[in-house]
C-alpha cells in the first residue's frame, strides 16, 4: 500500500519523501507547488499537481491509490506573515487540513501523521517545555495548527482513526547525500538566511531583537536536523502500524542556540565573516522555546543521529552551495 505525502515538494516534505523511499515505501506526493519544487522530488516518487484542500481530488488519490496513511505537511509556516495575513493562515493550515481530514476518514485511511509545531506553546522560556505544557500560542500560524490538532484529536474520538502530531522545533539542515535541501527563495530561517549571507547571497542579515531575558538578549531555540525529523516520522508511522495509540510528541533535542550563537556557528564553519544589522523585534516570536524530548524517546523509539549545531550548519551550507553551483532555481 502507498503512502501519501502532501507538501512532499517542499523542505521537509521532500526530506520524507527520500526518508520513505529509502524505508522500501511506495509513496505519492500531493503538493501545489507554490512553495515546492517538482525537481525536489525524488523521482521514484509519483508527483501528482493540486491542492489539499480539494476534496474531490483527494478521494480519487485515495481511491486511486489505497493509501494506507497520510503524512500532511502542506500549509503555511511564516510567523509574522502569519501576523499579517492570519485569514490566509486559517485557510491553508485550518481549513484545508480539515478537508484532508474527512476525505480520509470518508476513504478509510485510519493513520495521520501530522506535521505541527512548538508554536502552540507560546511564551514558553528557557526551560524545555513538555506536551502537558499549557498551550498559548502567539501568534495565528501557531493558532492555525493547533486548531488542526484539536480536529485529528476529536475525529479519532468519533471514528476508526489514530493520528501522530509532531511539534516540531526549529528545522534546519539538508539531506547529508546532498539529495534535497531548504531551497525556497526568500526564506526566513535564521540558519538558511545565515548560510546565505556567508556565501554572499545577502549582503548584510539582521538580528530582530537583542533585549530578551535570555543569556544574550537574543531568541533561543531548539534546533532540529531535519534528516533527523524525518526519521522521527517513519518511526512515527511504524509505531501507528503496530496499533499505537493517537500521540502528540515534541521534536527536537531538549537544548537552545541564541540568535548569536548560530551566526556565530555559521561564521565558524564557513570560515567567513559577515555583516549582522540589529533590527527591531518581529511579532509573534517568543523569547526562548526548547523542548523537553523524553515523550518522543518513550514512546516512538526515537534517537537523533545529528543532533550537533555544526553539523546542522554544516549540512545546511553545503546545500546552499550547492544550489549556487547547480544554480537549479534558475
Amino acid at each position: 500500500m502507498s503512502i501519501l505525502v502532501t507538501g512532499g515538494a517542499g523542505y521537509i516534505g521532500s526530506h520524507m519523501v527520500w526518508t520513505l523511499l529509502d524505508a522500501g515505501e511506495d509513496v505519492i506526493v500531493l503538493d501545489n507547488l507554490v512553495t515546492g519544487f517538482a525537481w525536489a522530488v525524488a523521482p521514484e516518487a509519483t508527483l501528482v499537481k493540486g491542492d489539499v484542500g480539494d476534496m474531490a481530488q483527494v478521494e480519487r488519490l485515495i481511491d486511486e491509490h489505497g493509501f494506507e496513511a497520510i503524512v500532511h505537511f502542506a500549509g503555511s509556516i511564516v510567523v509574522p506573515e502569519s501576523v499579517a495575513d492570519p485569514l490566509g493562515y486559517y485557510l491553508n493550515n485550518t481549513s484545508k487540513s480539515r478537508s484532508l481530514i474527512e476525505a480520509a476518514v470518508r476513504g478509510g485511511v485510519r493513520r495521520f501523521i501530522f506535521s505541527s509545531t512548538a508554536a502552540v506553546y507560546g511564551m514558553a522560556g528557557e526551560k524545555p517545555v513538555a506536551e502537558t505544557a499549557v498551550l498559548s500560542p502567539m501568534s495565528p500560524y501557531g493558532r492555525s495548527k493547533l486548531m488542526t490538532e484539536m480536529m485529528l484529536a476529536d475525529t479519532a474520538a468519533a471514528h476508526d482513526f489514530r493520528y501522530t502530531a509532531l511539534r516540531y522545533f526549529n528545522v534546519a539542515g539538508a539531506d547529508p547525500k546532498g539529495r534535497t535541501g531548504q531551497s525556497m527563495k526568500g526564506a526566513t530561517h535564521l540558519i538558511k538566511v545565515a548560510c546565505e549571507t556567508a556565501l554572499g547571497k545577502r549582503k548584510r542579515m539582521d538580528v530582530f531583537g537583542t533585549d530578551y531575558p535570555t543569556r544574550d538578549g537574543t531568541c533561543i531555540r531548539d534546533y532540529i536536523h531535519v534528516t533527523d525529523l524525518a526519521a522521527a516520522h517513519l518511526s512515527a508511522l511504524s509505531y501507528l502500524r503496530q496499533g499505537g495509540d493517537s500521540l502528540v510528541a515534541n521534536c527536537g533535542y531538549g537544548r537552545g542556540y541564541s540568535v548569536l550563537e548560530v551566526i556565530d556557528s555559521v561564521k565558524r564553519v564557513s570560515g567567513r565573516d559577515f555583516e549582522v544589522n540589529v533590527a527591531p523585534r518581529r511579532p509573534g516570536d517568543p523569547a526562548a522555546i526548547v523542548a523537553e524530548a523524553a515523550l518522543i524517546h518513550a514512546r516512538l523509539d526515537w534517537r537523533p543521529r545529528l543532533d550537533d549545531l555544526d553539523t546542522i550548519v554544516g549540512h545546511a551550507l553545503a546545500w546552499e552551495d550547492q544550489l549556487t553551483r547547480k544554480n537549479v532555481l534558475a
